[in-house]
């Protein structure tokens, strides 16, 4: 009982994220965000073939839910008697500890807040900072993104990572070209054991996102507390994602990369290639290149060699930001700067 009712209240503030921020989709990556989210309401197993029929009602009903909810303020949360702002990750964790579970309420890209609650599955200390893996969820936002850093914790979520697989697998089988993504899912046997096949990449694909988001934690001791301040001041959406673009190749020619390419982790750096965004191909064209070349060649080196002049252009390109904008620059002078420093 004590579950259910914290998972009602913890969704009706996951609802409220989403009818202010929902929106924010392309309209094609909007439904199908939609359609999983109402396979994950329902329970139904990615196996299972949904009506466009269910789909449709369920999300009529789900926008109708939003309008309602729209100008309404997020709930506290009450474990044991006591109130919690839902913002209060650590004290409402601390709370959840002796029930087996593990609760996130933290903002995101564009201000966005995120909440979860899902069961524990690990919890593990590595140096100064801590890793929190959820299992199953019980509430969820729309967006629901896998893993987030809140000051010296690393939340990871299974199910979040193993649906957003699924996604890419669908996009994919779509088309079904030869390209990177292709060459990642062939790793996983998708065709006899479409479950088992999500299990193994969500394992693999963990492992990649904790290297990042530990990238993550390293930068901004790099960079310093005036990152985070410049990234909340910032007005220009696509400045924002310039920055956070610029930011992340940081983090991952910092970490993540090297790990991958040390452990000739091949499926996952095919994966890494696979999630380039546009702007993140505009941004760094060398990696691409790079990786062409050693999916040709199978030659490590290649992007060993790429690693070097890509961790020293990243870092330069974030602290040069990061100036302009303690010298109190422009943001269209930033950006054209950012624009202007693809590798």
């Amino acid at each position: 009982m004590f579950t259910e009712s914290l998972c009602e209240v913890v969704q009706h503030n996951c609802n409220i994220v989403d009818a202010k921020h929902a929106g924010n989709f392309t309209l094609c990556i909007y439904l199908m965000k939609m359609r999983e989210y109402c396979r994950w309401d329902k329970g139904y197993s990615y196996t299972d073939l949904l009506s466009k029929e269910e789909v449709g009602e369920w999300v009529t009903q789900r926008e109708s839910l939003w309008d309602e909810l729209d100008q309404q303020s997020f709930t506290p949360i009450e474990i044991n008697g006591m109130r919690f702002d839902p913002f209060d990750t650590d004290a409402i964790n601390a709370s959840l500890q002796p029930h087996g579970l593990v609760y996130s309420g933290g903002i995101g890209a564009r201000s966005v807040p995120h909440f979860f609650l899902g069961k524990l599955d690990e919890a593990k200390k590595f140096d100064d900072y801590q890793v929190v893996i959820a299992a199953e969820e019980c509430a969820r936002d729309l967006s629901s993104p896998p893993a987030m850093t809140l000051q010296n914790k690393i939340f990871i979520r299974k199910e979040s990572i193993r649906r957003m697989l699924w996604e890419k697998v669908q996009e994919w089988q779509w088309h079904k070209l030869e390209n990177a993504a292709g060459r990642a899912f062939s790793y996983y046997d998708f065709k006899q054991d479409v479950n088992a096949a999500l299990d193994n990449m969500t394992d693999v694909e963990l492992h990649s996102i904790l290297l990042h988001e530990r990238g993550e934690i390293e930068t901004a001791k790099h960079l310093g507390k005036g990152w985070k301040t410049f990234l909340v001041s910032v007005s220009s959406a696509r400045l924002d994602l310039l920055l956070r673009a610029a930011k992340d190749f940081y983090a991952d020619t910092l970490i993540t990369l090297p790990e991958l390419v040390q452990q000739h982790n091949q499926a996952s750096i095919h994966f890494y290639a696979a999630n380039m965004s546009p702007l993140r191909k505009q941004l760094c064209p060398s990696f691409l290149q790079a990786y062409n070349h050693w999916h040709e060649t199978n030659d490590f080196s290649v992007l060993s060699h790429w690693l070097e002049e890509g961790h020293k252009h990243w870092s330069d390109v974030c602290r040069h930001a990061l100036q302009m904008h303690m010298d109190d620059s422009c943001e269209p002078e930033i950006e054209q700067y950012l624009e202007n420093s693809s590798l």
